[in-house]
């Protein structure tokens, strides 16, 4: 896990996602009842290993939750956000609209498509909110 120091003496988990586009839609997926913030809805991805440049973590983590080789397009936004726990994350969100093989739920509850205007309906991931507003709203992407 790649770890930086924040003030208070907490670690900072470093996090890529990817933002799957197919015309209007994004892929969306949701965590499994055994995962923590079980039943969330996020944007597949993971923690970045030691010593991992962002784009490969996330390359690695794609065909490692849905089965796909993914051409890693341009880095959307960055993010800090510490939930209510102490746990904070640096999340990188990276654009894919390119990939090899078909989209396969390997590790969450579901994985669907929809379209931008109603993601905002879904329960996503505290530090997912805003973004999630903004590519719904036109701001991003």
């Amino acid at each position: 896990m790649h770890l930086f120091a924040i003030p208070g003496g907490l670690s900072m988990k470093q996090v890529v996602a990817a933002l799957i586009v197919r015309q209007n839609e994004i892929l969306i997926c949701q965590r499994a009842e055994d995962q923590p913030l079980a039943l969330k809805w996020e944007f597949p991805g993971g923690k970045i290993e030691p010593g991992e440049e962002a784009s490969a973590a996330l390359h690695r983590e794609l065909n490692e939750e849905l089965g796909i080789r993914a051409v890693i397009g341009a880095r959307v936004k960055s993010l800090q956000y510490t939930y209510a726990n102490g746990n904070a994350v640096e999340l990188h969100f990276f654009k894919v609209t390119e990939f090899d093989g078909e989209i396969q739920n390997l590790i969450f509850k579901d994985v669907r498509w929809v379209l931008r205007q109603d993601m905002p309906g879904y329960d996503f991931l505290e530090a997912d909110v805003a973004l999630v507003r903004d590519i719904a709203e036109g701001r991003l992407l």
